[in-house]
């Protein structure tokens, strides 16, 4: 049976654990095929190297765009622990990822985060950054968000 929407998400909220563990910031994302297979997953890749842009969602549609033919990635979904900002909606856009389901909404974060040097929200919701475009793109969010939330206690005090 394939699995559910909430049950691909609670995935991605594990990957987000993962990078917590790592020492990185909870963010993950994966990427599965139309029959419920994890094709890829990312974390977030903030360190070592402090990269701002490597968002767990921007990794994951830039390792996509090179690995799955266009035809393919518009059957997929990207799951993430939290709604992929601006330029992450701009990544998944690019790379022709059909569909997207987050966990915990661009809005709320910025409540947890405040203005936190190493997270300065940009509360754009990636619905805004995908309707500008020539190609649909599915969007199924906030979902599990006290959840996706938790992840985030005392990560950014």
């Amino acid at each position: 049976m394939k699995p559910t929407d909430e049950e691909q998400l609670r995935h991605a909220f594990d990957v987000a654990e993962g990078a917590l563990d790592n020492g990185n910031h909870p963010f993950g994302a994966t990427l599965v095929g139309p029959d419920g297979e994890v094709l890829l997953e990312f974390e977030n890749g903030y360190l070592p190297d402090g990269d701002m842009t490597a968002h767990a969602e921007r990794l994951l549609a830039t390792a996509a765009s090179k690995a799955f033919e266009p035809e393919e990635l518009a059957e997929c979904t990207l799951y993430s622990s939290a709604e992929p900002c601006a330029m992450c909606a701009g990544a998944i856009y690019w790379a022709g990822i059909g569909r997207v389901v987050y966990g915990l909404s661009e809005a709320r974060l910025k409540t947890i985060t405040g203005n936190h040097e190493e997270n300065p929200t940009l509360d754009l919701p990636c619905r805004t950054v995908f309707a500008a475009g020539q190609r649909k793109v599915e969007v199924v969010g906030p979902m599990l968000e006290d959840e996706a939330a938790e992840q985030h206690g005392g990560v950014w005090d």
